[in-house]
């Protein structure tokens, strides 16, 4: 059998690339490659979230287990072995006995957890507020924005003190321990929604006006399909961004909280409670249990934030 050969002028049939490929050659991963801080601290945060996810299966000890500590290794300086038991430890211990590099692990689980559910509430929330001012306007925007500039005038953490200690006082006392972690995270939350709210109103307002809310509404669309479907996907991009500046923010939220001794409880503690615990002991010359949960943090939140203000000017079609 002899193949016919194509005309000329017929057309080619060309493979449609991946929809992997083309993220790949996108600008965003393009400016992300050329980027070495953007590289770095990207690199430096999925480390740190990944070693606190796979915690139990990296720490060489469960610093939450009472029976799998021993008082007598207490105060263990790191690399070097105790002077009762021989053991040596890492980052050293601290006055319980529990490994530090363990017990990072663990309470920065506790402290990625508390941020990222915060942020998540933060969100849904301000999103959610957001939408309804700029779309509704009248006295539902006026109630909603007077609101959020009350608010503004109250420095956060002082918001979030006061939401964590109504929420703590109205909870029964037996179960304080056990919802410590949630009353915190809505404590924070609350304390956070504002910026969301305030950057997608103004998104709200811009693309109401749009000719494809106008069509939207002459097909028969109802209010909130046309805020969830239509204007919400156009007004993401400015809360991504300040989504990721607020993660770092919600982090040493909770450990300031944990550190003035209102936050995660000492069954729980966070990266914040171990500094606390630190702090106690750095003028009797164990300067180790507060050193390393200190730098655990400030690396942790200085990346995510480095990461937050690149993805910001990744984002700004201004600056491409």
């Amino acid at each position: 059998m002899v193949d016919t050969p194509l005309p000329p002028d017929a057309p080619i049939a060309v493979k449609d690339p991946s929809r992997l490929r083309l993220a790949l050659q996108s600008d965003f991963i393009y400016q992300f490659k050329r980027s070495p801080v953007a590289v770095v601290s990207f690199a430096i945060t999925l480390l740190l979230v990944l070693s606190a996810i796979f915690a139990p299966l990296i720490a060489p000890y469960d610093p939450f287990d009472p029976g799998s500590l021993n008082l007598m290794n207490g105060f263990s300086a790191p690399m070097t072995p105790n002077a009762f038991t021989g053991d040596s430890f890492w980052l050293g211990t601290d006055d319980q006995g529990r490994d530090v590099f363990s017990t990072i692990l663990y309470g920065m689980r506790i402290s990625l957890f508390v941020g990222a559910a915060a942020v998540a509430f933060a969100m849904v929330l301000g999103i959610t507020l957001g939408l309804l001012a700029g779309y509704v306007g009248g006295w539902t925007e006026t109630i909603i924005m007077r609101i959020a500039d009350v608010q503004l005038t109250f420095p956060s953490i002082l918001v979030a003190m006061l939401i964590f200690g109504v929420a703590k006082g109205v909870t029964p006392v037996e179960y304080r321990d056990q919802m410590a972690i949630w009353v915190l995270i809505i404590a924070i939350g609350l304390s956070d929604w504002v910026q969301f709210a305030r950057v997608v109103r103004g998104a709200t307002l811009v693309e109401k006006n749009k000719e494809y809310v106008a069509a939207a509404k002459l097909i028969g669309r109802t209010g909130p399909a046309i805020m969830m479907r239509h204007i919400l996907p156009n007004v993401l991009s400015p809360v991504l961004v300040i989504a990721t500046i607020s993660l770092a923010l919600a982090i040493i939220a909770e450990a300031t909280l944990s550190f003035l001794g209102v936050g995660a409880p000492p069954t729980q503690p966070s990266l914040g409670t171990l500094i606390r615990i630190g702090q106690g002991f750095l003028f009797s010359g164990e300067w180790w249990i507060l050193l390393f949960p200190a730098l655990t943090l400030l690396t942790l939140a200085l990346s995510v934030n480095l990461l937050g203000d690149w993805l910001r000017d990744a984002l700004n079609p201004r600056l491409r």
